[in-house]
C-alpha cells in the first residue's frame, strides 16, 4: 500500500485529478533548454555542469554551492537516507510514503507519528531518541503548511531533520520554507522540480544542508548519479525568470484552489480539509472507494488516500486545476453523490 502513487489512478483517457503536476509538460522555454542540451549527451556529465547547477541553486536560496546536492528527484534523496545510518527513524504521517518505504527496505526501523485531527504537528510528539525525523511541508496529501518555527523545533543535537519541500514553490512567497536556513543543526531540505515544471519523467531535484551531511548522504551514490538533462533543468529552473514564473503560477494556484474549495464544500456530504496551502485538496467523502470507482467510470481520476497512514477509504485527494477543468470534477461528484431516483 505504501508504494501506491497517484499515477496509478491516472489511467489513459481519464481527466487527471490524481497527479499533482502543473500542466501536461514543461513550458516551451524549458523544453528548448533541454532540447539544446541533447547535444551534450555524447559526453559524461562533468564537474563543471554539476558546479553550475549547484551554483544556480545556491544563489536561488542564498546558500553556498557546497550546501547543495543535485538529485535524480526527491525519491532518490529518500533512498539515500540509509547512508546516514539512523538507529531510530520517525516519519510524520499522513505524508508522502516513499521515505518510509526506502528506510524499511534498508532494514531501518521506522516509527510512525500521526498528526492530530487537524493534521497539525507538535514537537512534543516526536520521541526524544529519534535521530532521524522526516516530514513534508506543505504536507502531501493533507495540504497543511506547518509554521517554520514548529519545523525548526523538531531539531535536536544528534538528529537529522528531513523536510520534504517538494511543493514549497507552489506556496506564494514560499512562506514557512526552511530552504534558506543555514543554522538549524542537522537540517536537510529536499526540493523537487517535478510539480511546478511538469518534469516527472526527468526526475530532477536537489538537497540543501551542511556540506558534511550532504557528503555522508552521497556516500553510496554511483558515478555520474544525475544526468546532463537534470543538471540543465536544475540550472534553468533556478534562474530569476523561472522563479518569477513559478511565483505567478503559485498565485494563480491559490485562486484556483479557493474556487474549488467554494464549489466542493457546497456538495452534500463532502468535507474539504482546511486551511489548505498546496496545489491539492484532501476531501472527506462518505463511501470514498465507491465514489472513486464511480468517478473513474465517467472519466475522472482522483487519488485514493487510504494508502497514507492515518487516513481512511473515505479520504480522497484531488489536484487543483483551473475552474474550467475543475468544474468537471465538481459536476461529476455531484452526479455520483446524488441519491438514486426511486422508480
Amino acid at each position: 500500500m505504501l508504494r501506491h502513487h497517484g499515477d496509478v489512478e491516472a489511467a489513459p483517457g481519464l481527466l487527471d485529478f490524481a497527479v499533482n503536476v502543473r500542466g501536461s509538460g514543461p513550458p516551451a522555454w524549458l523544453r528548448e533548454r533541454l532540447v539544446a542540451a541533447l547535444d551534450g549527451l555524447g559526453r559524461y556529465p562533468g564537474a563543471a555542469q554539476d558546479a553550475a547547477a549547484r551554483a544556480a541553486v545556491a544563489a536561488r536560496h542564498g546558500r553556498d554551492p557546497a550546501e547543495v546536492l543535485v538529485l535524480s528527484g526527491v525519491a532518490e534523496g529518500f533512498a539515500l537516507l540509509s547512508a546516514l545510518a539512523p538507529r531510530s527513524a520517525v516519519v510524520v504521517h499522513p505524508s508522502f510514503t516513499e521515505s518510509e518505504v526506502a528506510l524499511r527496505r534498508a532494514g531501518i526501523p521506522v516509527q510512525r507519528v500521526l498528526t492530530d485531527a487537524a493534521h497539525r504537528l507538535r514537537a512534543a510528539q516526536i520521541p526524544t531518541e529519534a535521530d532521524l525525523v522526516v516530514l513534508g511541508n506543505p504536507t502531501n496529501p493533507t495540504s497543511v503548511l506547518h509554521p517554520a518555527e514548529v519545523v525548526r523545533a523538531l531539531a535536536r543535537p544528534g538528529r537529522v531533520l528531513v523536510v520534504d519541500e517538494a511543493f514549497a514553490d507552489a506556496v506564494p512567497g514560499e512562506r514557512e520554507s526552511v530552504a534558506t536556513d543555514r543554522h538549524t543543526p542537522g537540517l536537510l531540505v529536499f526540493r523537487s522540480l517535478t510539480k511546478t515544471w511538469a518534469l516527472p519523467g526527468l526526475r530532477a531535484g536537489y538537497a540543501l544542508g551542511a556540506p558534511d551531511l550532504l557528503a555522508q548522504l552521497a556516500t553510496r551514490r554511483p558515478p555520474w548519479p544525475v544526468s546532463t538533462l537534470v543538471l540543465e533543468a536544475v540550472q534553468a529552473c533556478s534562474a530569476p525568470a523561472a522563479l518569477a514564473e513559478a511565483a505567478a503560477a503559485a498565485a494563480q494556484s491559490v485562486r484556483h484552489r479557493e474556487w474549488m474549495v467554494r464549489q466542493l464544500t457546497e456538495l452534500p456530504g463532502v468535507t474539504v480539509h482546511q486551511p489548505a496551502a498546496a496545489p491539492f485538496l484532501l476531501l472527506g467523502v462518505p463511501g470514498g472507494a465507491r465514489v472513486r470507482t464511480a468517478l473513474a467510470g465517467i472519466g475522472i481520476a482522483v487519488r485514493r488516500a487510504d494508502t497514507f497512514p492515518g487516513l481512511t477509504p473515505d479520504h480522497l485527494r484531488v489536484a487543483v486545476r483551473p475552474p474550467e477543468i475543475a468544474a468537471v470534477l465538481v459536476d461529476g461528484l455531484r452526479a455520483v453523490l446524488a441519491p438514486a431516483e426511486v422508480v
